[in-house]
């Protein structure tokens, strides 16, 4: 078994194919499938199901992909952290965020972060969900991800941030935007403008509502915070949103958003395999903006 098998056998588990991974790689299908293989002889079980579509792994090859997957991104990020102390500034920081993410809680870092490492880079994965997040820093050679706090995720470190208070956001002329705060009772007459069922924030907020009697109503659904925002202001409905960071509390004479103080904060932050063992380039950029959030905030 060689670190080379194991790479190989977790490009595979992602991609779902034999071939698309030899694509990937430069190398014959048979070569690639020799690797899988010698896996399968040394552990003694299978590790893939062919399919009509492609292969997925089994039972034990999702535990062997889980183990090598941590390994080998654990390895490669030593190797980084390396590199980096005896180069200097010389390197790359990698994030998974989502959409709104850079705008709302990272422009100032950036710029604070490039002004210090000049020769350093940065590079942004999108994911729609914190838990697609989770997913592509375990799978992937990434730094770091920025997501909603919530459950513990095995391999992940969860390192809260700031927490964002609730605001409901709502057209000028709503009669509601003259409220200087939004209770309970306002609550359960709202039309919903939300987010998908399975996303973090959604889940803290249905379960805050769920908490203070607030009746589950069908209501719009959209991807992320922004548009949520924007169709409030376009009289779709209703949207409780977190007080990000970077939008102020007025949008022109269109829009107003209503602090909701019956409902819990929303806890935002970094997650890594490891903060111990992040290169010095990324644990520059992660303190970065952990400060420049908390003076936002401040």
């Amino acid at each position: 078994m060689t670190l080379d098998d194991l790479r190989v056998f977790v490009a595979v588990c992602r991609a779902g194919s034999l071939s698309a991974v030899a694509r990937d790689l430069g190398r014959t299908q048979s070569a690639v499938s020799q690797h899988v293989k010698r896996l399968e002889r040394e552990t003694g079980v299978a590790l893939l199901e062919r399919h009509t579509r492609g292969v997925v792994p089994t039972q034990a090859g999702r535990v062997l992909r889980a183990a090598a997957a941590h390994g080998i991104a654990g390895l490669d990020m030593a190797v980084r952290s390396i590199q980096e102390s005896a180069r200097g500034d010389v390197g790359s920081v990698r994030v998974t965020t989502g959409a709104t993410t850079l705008r709302h809680f990272m422009a100032e870092a950036v710029v604070a972060f490039h002004r210090r490492h000049p020769r350093a880079s940065l590079e942004f994965q999108t994911e729609s969900s914190s838990r697609r997040c989770f997913d592509a820093l375990l799978a992937d050679d990434l730094d770091l991800a920025w997501v909603t706090i919530g459950e513990r995720v095995r391999g992940i470190e969860q390192h809260p941030v700031v927490d964002l208070p609730w605001v409901l956001a709502v057209r000028a002329d709503d009669p509601l935007a003259a409220r200087p705060r939004i209770g309970a009772d306002d609550l359960a007459g709202i039309r919903h403008i939300r987010l998908p069922a399975r996303s973090t924030s959604r889940a803290h907020l249905d379960a805050a509502l769920a908490g203070l009697g607030v009746p589950d109503r069908p209501g719009t659904s959209v991807a992320d915070w922004d548009t949520a925002v924007l169709l409030a202001e376009l009289g779709l409905g209703h949207a409780l949103v977190p007080a990000l960071p970077r939008r102020s509390t007025a949008a022109g004479d269109a829009l107003r958003f209503v602090p909701v103080p019956v409902l819990p904060p929303l806890s935002v932050g970094w997650a890594v395999r490891s903060w111990a063992a992040l290169t010095p380039l990324a644990r520059s950029f992660a303190d970065t903006v952990s400060r420049t959030c908390r003076s936002d905030r401040g």
